[in-house]
């Protein structure tokens, strides 16, 4: 393992942003050294460490912060109820710290990034969009993850009720060229809830534990101005989704 001197990591205060300008709005990718500083972080995973790079930790935060912030302002254009929850961009973005009082894993601290876009805020059981940033590792998409039982409940039921309108949505030409892995989950049950028709056309998905589409993002890409808009094509690719899912979880 390689021990990053803090002297090595000096370079990474420097930071000069990578944005351009469009419509009055500044779109802007984030630095690869922040990249460099979650590398960094992987190898060094101490409080030792981050106390001797602070200066790069706050700098890779800022950024983070500014890209989010701009996200916000690009997605309320394409989805009112992100304009309306006048999200705060700190709110928006997850802990370095980790919570270790079940770990095994005694590390203090997360080596990535994740973005999230809630209109209820990131902890809500809301759909949403997300944006993940680890170095090797970067993906982009919306939806929910992990509901909790009632609002997975809601979720199949209104797939099942309005199979034909889910189905349009995910079988949508431009959905199945920007998401061609379709719909991920976070679990898959092995037979059809009892509730619902076991031949039901709609059984694939009422398995799913989660709905939610990714899409992976190389380190170029996410370190290239071009690709903010690419990621706003993607939430908005996804924004049918998010408002199907929403509507089922917010049923009474």
């Amino acid at each position: 393992m390689r021990q990053v001197r803090s002297s090595d990591t000096e370079k990474l205060a420097a930071r000069q942003p990578r944005h351009k300008r469009t419509n009055n709005l500044i779109r802007q990718m984030i630095h690869k050294n922040t990249l460099e500083f979650l590398k960094d972080l992987k190898l060094n995973n101490s409080k030792e460490w981050l106390n001797d790079n602070k200066k790069s930790y706050e700098n890779a935060k800022n950024d983070i912060l500014t890209l989010t912030a701009e996200l916000i302002t690009s997605v309320s254009h394409l989805d009112k109820t992100i304009l309306n929850a006048y999200l705060d961009p700190k709110k928006c973005i997850t802990r370095l710290n980790r919570d270790l009082r079940f770990a095994k894993d005694k590390t203090p601290y997360k080596t990535d990034y994740y973005i999230v876009l809630n209109k209820n805020g990131k902890n809500s059981p809301s759909a949403f969009y997300y944006l993940h940033i680890e170095p090797d590792n970067c993906f982009v998409g919306g939806g929910v993850y992990n509901p909790q039982p009632d609002q997975l409940k809601k979720i199949r039921q209104e797939i099942d009720y309005a199979f034909d309108e889910w189905t349009a949505i995910i079988n949508e030409k431009i959905f199945k060229k920007i998401f061609p892995g379709g719909i991920n989950n976070s679990g898959v049950l092995t037979r059809t809830p009892k509730e619902f028709d076991e031949a039901s056309q709609a059984s694939e998905f009422l398995r799913m534990k989660g709905f939610y589409t990714m899409e992976k993002i190389t380190d170029k890409e996410i370190v290239s101005i071009e690709t903010f808009d690419k990621i706003n094509s993607y939430f908005e690719t996804t924004k049918p989704m998010v408002d199907f899912l929403n509507r089922a979880i917010e049923n009474d």
